[in-house]
């Protein structure tokens, strides 16, 4: 089978206690949730499966207004020049990244990196948007799509190209950065617990301090929500 060619679909579901691996995948392609495309790494998300992810959106940007944040958009195209100011955050990245070299019949004069997050890009942005303390706080979502060139990969839970949101705000001072960093992090429990219905009776969430690997220059955030699967 060539990278091109789409599996059948599967006419039986695998056993979990004989593949877990593979009933997971039989069980996403079956109840029509998402499949293979003819894109290595990428899946097509079905119309039941999109619609879950409507509903899991539409709750979480209902909580993310009430809290006073603000959707917006920012670029898919990032220039290379860009990226590189933030240098120690793109070592993280450096290997997923998708380039664009080319745009109709003419190479680009500079490269162009396929969104893998949008820190360089919004942070460029605030800069130029904040003059002073009159300006802040700034408080924006992106609900947008990112791109990471993985090398294995499997539906919902990593692929190339993947759905997501993302939260980037600006405050005076650090101490209020972190009170909204707490506030959002229970945002994101609060969904988990009433909407996913992964909370109770025994959470497989937790709340816990990155690693510094994991944080963004200079410290960046500390705090993340994780799910065990």
């Amino acid at each position: 089978m060539t990278e091109t060619e789409i599996p059948d679909l599967p006419t039986e579901i695998t056993k979990q206690s004989e593949d877990f691996g593979r009933w997971y995948i039989d069980v996403v392609r079956r109840a029509e949730l998402a499949d293979y495309s003819p894109v290595k790494g990428c899946m097509v998300i079905r119309p039941y499966g999109y619609a879950i992810w409507e509903l899991m959106q539409q709750a979480l940007d209902r909580r993310f207004k009430a809290t006073g944040h603000v959707n917006a958009y920012f670029p898919l195209f990032i220039p290379e020049s860009l990226l590189m100011k933030e240098s120690e955050h793109v070592q993280g990245f450096a290997p997923q990244v998708a380039w664009v070299t080319q745009g109709g019949n003419e190479t680009l004069e500079e490269r162009l990196v396929v969104r893998p997050t949008s820190e360089t890009i919004i942070g460029t942005m605030y800069a130029k948007w904040v003059q002073s303390w009159r300006d802040l706080p700034i408080l924006l979502n992106q609900w947008a799509n990112v791109v990471r060139w993985e090398k294995v990969t499997r539906p919902f839970l990593r692929t190339t190209e993947f759905l997501w949101q993302e939260g980037h705000t600006a405050h005076e001072t650090a101490e209020e950065a972190e009170v909204e960093t707490r506030k959002m992090l229970g945002v994101y429990a609060s969904l988990c617990a009433d909407v996913l219905a992964s909370g109770r009776p025994h959470p497989p969430h937790m709340r816990s301090r990155n690693n510094r690997d994991e944080r963004l220059p200079p410290e960046g955030a500390r705090e993340q929500h994780q799910a065990t699967l």
